[in-house]
């Protein structure tokens, strides 16, 4: 039975972004899912698709009724509003958004803004407080800046590839979109630090915050640049492992089940050592010293690896966890359903989609005073369009029956 997260008593609670207004413009998954996260934390987000189409996301992965799954969580808390960006009058409704907004995030090559008169320096006439947010895949400036930039690339360019996977062979992919992702939250950082700054010090002090999918992933590689340039190391890929931490690994149990077991700290070696029998590792002093068992580190492998083999997953578990050694299965979302502890961190919330209910992941991180919240799934493309026009922009009947005729909303 799943325990879905509990947000009825949250749901009077002020959030943290609530009074921020959010533009979003671009499509996919990057600029989309740094609205997420800052409409899951209170921000009012105004997302912009292209009329009749949408955002292509909509039609991505797994679809259900003509809507891809994916869309009802990614567009949380979003209102839907269609706008023709490539029409004069869609620039135009564009500019008077950015006046009424504290934010905007676009996804869009870099350059293309611009020839939509549309950059940051013809918006910051129209509202120089605004937070010009801008994602792309190398950044707005630099030789590569106006290469297209998917994250399939950005992840091998910033070198996140490059250390993924076994020696010698393809770098392995994750069955995931992280350079997105990770470029996602980075952006959503970079707003809130800029709008903190707006709170500080008044109107007026807006600016661009330039986020690239390729540095997002580099900003993941920890020690690899200072090990390069203070001792010539380049970081190789290591399978299942990490290179000069040890022990760390992944294992099959009896039932062929995986087990990950990282016992990298003195004690916690130690422990792990007399657990499987092997004493004389234990007692070993050299072995104390990390740096000593990454010398060492095929037999204290083996070692562990022919214990592991012996018993099944859930008492290797069981055992280790008794002795506080860090330890833990390797889950499919499967697994994590059925899970106590997700269930306990409230991990799942619930959406009712065409009458059906749809579990949809809750964000990180979590604040005890002001927790963030799913008000309702994605919403359906224009829902919105008519509300925003006439009750931000004040537009009439008229006007909207117009710009519909003309294709720009």
């Amino acid at each position: 039975m799943i325990k879905e997260r509990d947000i009825s008593d949250v749901a009077t609670h002020e959030r943290p972004l609530e009074g921020m207004k959010v533009l979003e413009l671009g499509q996919i998954l990057a600029g989309a899912f740094t609205t997420t996260i800052l409409g899951y934390f209170g921000a009012e987000v105004i997302k912009v698709e292209p009329p009749g189409e949408g955002d292509p996301i909509r039609n991505w992965r797994t679809v259900k009724d003509g809507t891809s799954l994916w869309w009802w969580s990614l567009a949380r808390n979003k209102q839907s509003i269609t706008i023709n960006l490539k029409s004069h009058e869609g620039q135009q409704l564009v500019r008077r958004l950015c006046e009424k907004c504290d934010v905007l995030i676009e996804n869009f090559r870099p350059g293309q803004m611009e020839k939509w008169g549309l950059g940051p320096t013809e918006i910051k006439q129209i509202n120089p407080s605004l937070i010009y947010t801008r994602i792309s895949g190398y950044g707005q400036t630099g030789p590569y800046s106006s290469d297209p930039g998917f994250a399939s690339v950005c992840e091998g360019f910033g070198g996140f590839r490059y250390v993924n996977g076994v020696p010698g062979e393809i770098p392995v992919r994750p069955n995931l979109s992280l350079g997105d992702t990770l470029a996602g939250i980075h952006a959503a950082l970079g707003v809130c630090m800029a709008y903190i700054r707006c709170l500080r010090h008044g109107e007026g002090k807006g600016q661009v915050v330039d986020v690239s999918i390729f540095e997002s992933v580099f900003n993941m590689l920890e020690a690899v640049v200072p090990e390069y340039s203070g001792a010539g190391e380049v970081r190789e890929p290591s399978g299942s492992t990490i290179k000069g931490i040890v022990p760390s690994n992944t294992y099959r149990c009896k039932d062929g089940k995986l087990v990950i077991i990282g016992a990298n700290t003195k004690g916690m070696f130690e422990r792990l050592m007399r657990v499987i029998g092997r004493d004389d590792f234990a007692d070993d002093k050299r072995l104390a010293i990390n740096s000593e068992r990454v010398v060492h580190e095929k037999v204290i492998d083996e070692a562990i690896a022919k214990w592991v083999a012996t018993l099944p997953l859930e008492e290797v578990t069981a055992i280790l966890k008794g002795q506080a050694v860090a330890v833990g299965p390797i889950l499919n979302v499967e697994d994590m359903f059925a899970d106590p502890h997700y269930q306990a961190r409230g991990a799942f919330e619930e959406v009712s989609v065409n009458g059906e209910i749809l579990h949809i992941p809750s964000i990180a991180p979590r604040l005890e005073e002001t927790p963030g919240r799913t008000d309702r799934p994605g919403p359906q493309l224009g829902e919105h369009t008519d509300r925003i026009f006439k009750g931000l922009l004040g537009l009439d009947d008229e006007t909207l029956k117009r710009l519909r005729h003309m294709g720009a909303i």
